[in-house]
């Protein structure tokens, strides 16, 4: 585990990015692993080859490669791990995540749950898909959960619109293209 002061995982984020995966927390398996999504039963590594945002299926193991595709990954809970209903009250840094996309500036966030989404955009409603209010210039998208924890929720068409979205959204291409 690292030291109280490190992060769990580390931020893959830096400036021209086109997309940002945001969860929660890492889970404790990806706390063990140091890698997001470890769990072998989380649909994200398969979902992002599946709708076509990877050329290939990556490991988990290999997540900074991410960078290379325009593409970083966050989460809200920097220093806890586990599940979203075992993390302590104050756990998800909602004024840290916001200053580190504000520093980043991607052309879009997307949340892999909507609980990550609520920590954010506010507690009601929330549909998945692209949502009016922006981090900055930021677009921010919810995702359906690729948690096998929340498998009854699970929707590929979502993640399926956003790679279609990635896939016209050239790096040059302005975020609300």
């Amino acid at each position: 585990m690292p030291a109280e002061h490190e992060p769990i995982l580390p931020d893959m984020l830096r400036p021209g990015l086109r997309l940002v995966f945001c969860g929660t927390a890492a889970s404790r398996r990806s706390a063990r692993e140091r890698a997001y999504y470890a769990h072998p039963g989380n649909a994200f590594w398969r979902t992002l080859h599946q709708v076509g945002i990877t050329p290939r299926r990556f490991d988990p193991g290999e997540f900074p490669q991410l960078l290379a595709l325009g593409i970083g990954l966050t989460d809200l809970a920097k220093h806890h791990s586990g599940n979203d209903n075992q993390l302590p009250a104050g756990a998800f840094d909602v004024d840290a995540l916001r200053e580190r996309i504000s520093r980043a500036a991607p052309q879009a966030v997307a949340f892999t749950s909507k609980n990550a989404a609520r920590a954010v955009l506010g507690r009601g409603a929330l549909d998945y898909g692209w949502h009016a209010q922006r981090l900055g210039e930021t677009r921010l998208y919810v995702l359906p959960s690729p948690s096998g924890q929340a498998r009854a929720a699970w929707r590929i068409e979502p993640w399926q619109d956003l790679s279609n979205w990635l896939a016209r959204s050239p790096r040059d291409m302005p975020a609300d293209a």
